[in-house]
């Protein structure tokens, strides 16, 4: 399948899968990782309908938290506490206000996939933003996602960018 027909088939699955108790899991399984303890700035996102959950990881007051923010064809980093105030951006995500910092802060990118393969790549959702962040990113990327979103190989391009770590519930 390419890409486009795969990104349908997972929108349509993730409709079938308790989102709720998957995000559960894969916040203690996150939490217990290495690319998890060692990091001490965090960049989650805001989970979009059907999409696994990460912000109860905003309880850990022992890191320091960023969600993203697109501008232009760029993909920011916002410093982010629970009680900051967000705005809709033009993908429908929730965005942090604040001013943006350099990724070269961040130690670990949790990155959203609708997909994943056993290789470690992912599918987003087509903007490329993700990869171009990771390109040149020093620090760790991790996806968590539900086991019925695992497939065996995705198609990939010369810019699709390996994830360190795939967390699987």
């Amino acid at each position: 399948m390419d890409k486009q027909s795969l990104r349908k088939w997972a929108k349509d699955k993730r409709k079938e899968i308790n989102m709720n108790a998957k995000s559960n899991i894969l916040v203690n399984k996150l939490m217990q990782s290495s690319e998890y303890i060692n990091s001490k700035n965090i960049m989650i996102f805001y989970p979009l309908k059907n999409e696994v959950n990460l912000l109860s990881l905003l309880d850990d007051t022992s890191k320091q938290f960023y969600l993203p923010r697109i501008k232009g064809d760029i993909l920011e980093c916002c410093p982010y506490c629970k009680e900051d105030e967000l705005r809709e951006s033009d993908f429908h995500t929730k965005e942090p206000i604040c001013n943006a910092c350099s990724k070269s802060n961040i130690d670990l990118v949790i990155v959203p996939a609708l997909l994943c393969d056993k290789l470690n790549y992912r599918l987003g959702y087509g903007g490329g933003f993700y990869d171009k962040f990771l390109t040149n990113f020093n620090g760790k990327s991790v996806v968590c996602i539900p086991s019925e979103l695992i497939i065996d190989e995705l198609p990939i391009n010369s810019y699709d960018i390996r994830i360190n770590n795939v967390i699987v519930a």
